[in-house]
């Protein structure tokens, strides 16, 4: 079973029924990019539906293209998911990405991969 992707903008894992995505240092995510991620995840899930923990500290930037079509079609075969986040401006870009668009499924940022999965446990 593949348990493991990357692409140019992100790596992959599967890993104790969470769905672990990495993006890389400064990416920059439009829309092409966007819908590559999601193809990508989906690809390594085969259907099945999992908890999926973000870590963005490597976003240099999304338009808001991505932004919408990762908070619509990114939440297809997500329970819930929890964004990795490590200073005041990717806080800040992820407080704004939940106000403006209202992601279908449970979501949240956290400091720490503890708590994130912490958070997440519950919708294994």
């Amino acid at each position: 079973m593949l348990n493991n992707i990357e692409n140019n903008y992100a790596s992959y894992r599967l890993n104790d029924n969470i769905v672990y995505i990495r993006y890389h240092i400064q990416v920059t995510i439009d829309i092409e990019a966007a819908v590559k991620i999601v193809e990508d995840r989906l690809t390594l899930q085969k259907g099945e539906s999992f908890p999926v923990l973000c870590d963005i500290r490597g976003v240099k930037e999304i338009n808001k293209s991505a932004r919408d079509y990762l908070a619509l079609e990114g939440s297809l075969f997500v329970k819930a998911v929890a964004f990795i986040v490590d200073n005041p401006l990717s806080g800040t870009m992820t407080k704004f990405y939940l106000k403006a668009n209202k992601p279908p499924v449970p979501t949240r940022a956290f400091l720490t991969i503890e708590e994130a999965k912490v958070f997440l446990d519950e919708y294994r």
